[in-house]
């Protein structure tokens, strides 16, 4: 009777795993999360919360709020991402003119700012106001002569060295995840993998800062990059406010994508493309509702932005230009050489890239971070300071090549010589011969090119923050701006040719210089990242050219052809690769005829698969076989003889229920059997409590037969994003498929090492 007693208290302990306890349903730093069993969460978490909100008023208020929850979390994005990049924008500003010089009026100020505020600005002169002074007039009272180039040279170095020497030391220090562009982590987390603290709090922050002192340093890399980490990490932090999203990491990644969007539209200006660059580019799974709210946090990133004005032209970005001139047909021969040329850039700076990347990961470069920091730095000042198309920021460069000559541009690019009886409008300038200064600034533009080619292929993947998109921006818009010169000069000198005599009179405002940097820029983009549609949209609302859309697309689409032509693989991928992420690409195409018992493990002659049986397994048991094995999770069979499949049980939910079991429920010890059946299976009198672990029971494990062909069977791993997958024959259980093996396996197909590809 007291036995009796004793099971039937039990009976009432024992089923105490059926309320949830902590930790459960977490995962692992550097493993793929289950995004089946995440989206049944909740949807179990919904229809409790609809069935609960009928209840009384307080519930149905707590279900609108639940429901409200994800408006509000993009509003917070938006707000502070568009706050974030304001402030970045104006730090960098600033700091890249404190290499030059100093407003003595308020220190804070930029060049421009200083001589805004100024009353003796002269138009002819506006870059000279006596309040702004280089660092040789406030020295050594000099602004001429070979001592004061000397003197600012030194100081434009020193002010590059320190920028980024402390931006690589803070990097070093407090948040080693802030280096780099951040887009390839994001897309390996997107597509479910976890790396804990690369969206932290202390990331943020960092990267924040570091990213105005690199930018700012005068290095070959951009800040665009960069944002759409910082605004993940701000999509991260606001998540974790809510219930709703911390606990789901499924529904945690759909706000990760609408922040990533949110990024782009701080970075370009340019909403739309920022919801397509999500979409296109970084999300793994981007359903309806993630687009709109995509949609709603790049809308608000972009408001808060604008109202914020850093660059003081009531424009979202550096860029906005006007053209006056439609484009021609007879042009879209040199756009699409435009795209070759995008192409071929792309192709080779992957390729440099990835292999100096894969140099740095495996000699003794690598231990060394802050010394190359500081000797590529170095190398970029001294190279960049005596070419004014270097020295400046790469945004004004890019700013100044998209620029239309107008009647009052004062830059070297505008240097032609005009006709002394021309009385048109100032919009509409005709084509002019070049003068001396244009001249000079094509050999200036060239060396530019050649150097920043060089320079960016060393620069992207050091220890700090590094973006790619206005580097590979600037190598295209020199090119696009020299081919748009030598078009426009052809045009002018021979007008009688067949291909100008349609359309370019002599007198007549034909060709546009700028629209070709535009154009280059589009092409060297989409050479590196093989975006299109979202390039696209990014460029005219980066540079307001609705107009110019034909070209854009044109360029775009033969810079993919051709890079395509030379390997699949953008810069983003490619270093997904080299870092060995778990990540299924949606665009690689798998054609190899296998099946699923070539990949599945075990292998013949390899020891049988670890396993629980459904009731006959001690608590002891349990523990050794997850103390000697290092397996994510076990099938759980009738017997070791049926080997019939009962479900599938997560390794760390097992350690997580023990564990609570020994803490809150007496009786509980090494020799209690463990089972996962409804109700508990008939003991001796005196045995010990049994532990009852159904709960955490996976009872549909998605499983293939062993004929399945593995092009279906990474299909499935790719869209329902499956951890693992279990391959039986007749609901015999004969092995498992996890997602590294379906990695090794598609590496081992393309003649790769199958190792190579794994994250260490």
């Amino acid at each position: 009777m007291v036995n009796a007693g004793d099971m039937n208290g039990s009976g009432n302990l024992m089923d105490f795993l059926d309320e949830p306890f902590p930790d459960v349903g977490t995962y692992e730093d550097f493993h793929t999360i289950d995004w089946l069993r995440e989206k049944s969460r909740d949807t179990d978490r919904h229809r409790k919360i609809t069935s609960k909100s009928k209840e009384s008023i307080w519930e149905f208020i707590k279900s609108l709020l639940d429901a409200w929850s994800g408006w509000v979390v993009m509003l917070l994005i938006g707000l502070l991402a568009g706050t974030l990049a304001g402030v970045i924008d104006l730090a960098v500003d600033w700091m890249t003119d404190l290499k030059e010089g100093v407003c003595l009026s308020a220190f804070w100020y930029s060049h421009e700012q200083c001589c805004w505020t100024s009353n003796e600005t002269t138009f002819d002169d506006r870059d000279k106001c006596p309040q702004w002074q280089k660092w040789s007039e406030l020295l050594v009272s000099q602004s001429e002569g070979a001592s004061a180039y000397i003197l600012n040279y030194f100081l434009y170095i020193m002010w590059a060295l320190c920028f980024a020497f402390l931006a690589v030391s803070l990097v070093r220090v407090f948040a080693p995840y802030a280096c780099g562009s951040g887009i390839p982590e994001i897309k390996t987390i997107l597509s479910g993998f976890i790396i804990r603290g690369y969206l932290g709090k202390w990331t943020l922050l960092i990267k924040t800062v570091t990213l105005v002192l690199v930018v700012s340093s005068g290095l070959s890399l951009g800040k665009e990059g960069p944002l759409v980490h910082v605004a993940c990490c701000c999509g991260n932090f606001f998540s974790s406010l809510f219930s709703k999203y911390s606990k789901n990491e499924g529904k945690r990644r759909e706000v990760l994508s609408a922040a990533a969007a949110a990024g782009v539209s701080v970075a370009f200006g340019a909403p739309i493309g920022g919801v397509l660059f999500s979409l296109e580019e970084v999300s793994y799974y981007f359903p309806l509702k993630t687009l709109w709210r995509s949609f709603f946090a790049a809308l608000v990133a972009a408001f808060t932005l604008r109202s914020i004005n850093p660059f003081g032209n009531s424009r979202l970005v550096l860029f906005y230009v006007e053209y006056h001139t439609p484009w021609y047909m007879a042009e879209l021969f040199p756009f699409i050489l435009l795209g070759v040329f995008g192409g071929l850039w792309g192709t080779l700076f992957i390729r440099c890239n990835i292999a100096w990347c894969r140099r740095r990961k495996t000699t003794r470069l690598g231990k060394y971070p802050v010394l190359e920091v500081i000797v590529i730095t170095a190398i970029t000042a001294i190279v960049a300071y005596p070419n004014p198309y270097t020295r400046r920021s790469t945004s004004e460069l890019i700013s100044e090549l998209f620029n239309d000559c107008g009647a009052l541009e004062s830059s070297q690019l505008c240097d032609y010589i005009n006709d002394p009886n021309m009385t048109r409008p100032v919009d509409d300038i005709p084509d002019r011969p070049a003068g001396p200064g244009v001249y000079s600034a094509m050999w200036q533009l060239a060396l530019a090119l050649v150097f920043k080619i060089v320079i960016t292929i060393f620069t992207f993947g050091m220890k700090i923050p590094s973006g790619l998109f206005i580097p590979s921006m600037a190598v295209g818009a020199m090119a696009g701006r020299m081919v748009g010169i030598g078009v426009e000069q052809l045009a002018y000198h021979h007008h009688d040719w067949i291909i100008f005599r349609n359309w370019c009179r002599p007198g007549a405002d034909c060709v546009t210089p700028g629209l070709y940097a535009m154009v280059g820029a589009a092409a060297c983009l989409g050479g590196v990242t093989r975006m299109t549609v979202s390039l696209v949209v990014i460029m005219f609302e980066l540079t307001g050219g609705l107009e110019y859309i034909v070209p854009l697309m044109a360029a775009a689409v033969t810079s993919k052809w051709v890079a395509d032509a030379f390997g699949k693989e953008g810069i983003y991928e490619a270093h997904i690769h080299l870092n060995g992420y778990p990540f299924l690409d949606v665009k690689d195409e798998f054609t190899h005829r296998t099946l699923a018992t070539d990949v599945m493990r075990p292998r013949r002659g390899e020891a049988p698969l670890s396993v629980l049986t459904q009731d006959s397994m001690t608590v002891e048991d349990v523990e050794t076989l997850i103390k000697e094995t290092d397996y994510n999770g076990f099938p759980v069979v009738v017997s070791k003889d049926s080997e019939r499949l009962i479900g599938f049980a997560q390794r760390r939910e097992l350690i997580l229920a023990i564990k609570n079991a020994r803490q809150r429920q007496d009786g509980v010890v090494s020799n209690s059997i463990v089972y996962f059946t409804e109700d508990p299976p008939e003991l001796p009198p005196n045995s010990p409590h049994p532990l009852k672990l159904r709960r955490i029971l996976n009872l549909s494990p998605f499983t293939v037969t062993d004929h399945t062909p593995m092009e279906t069977v990474v299909d499935i791993f790719r869209k329902l994003g499956l951890r693992q997958c279990l391959v039986t024959r007749s609901g015999r259980l004969l092995g498992i498929i996890t997602k590294k093996d379906v990695l090794r396996h598609m590496a081992q197909m393309a003649n790769q090492d199958p190792e190579s590809i794994m994250f260490n």
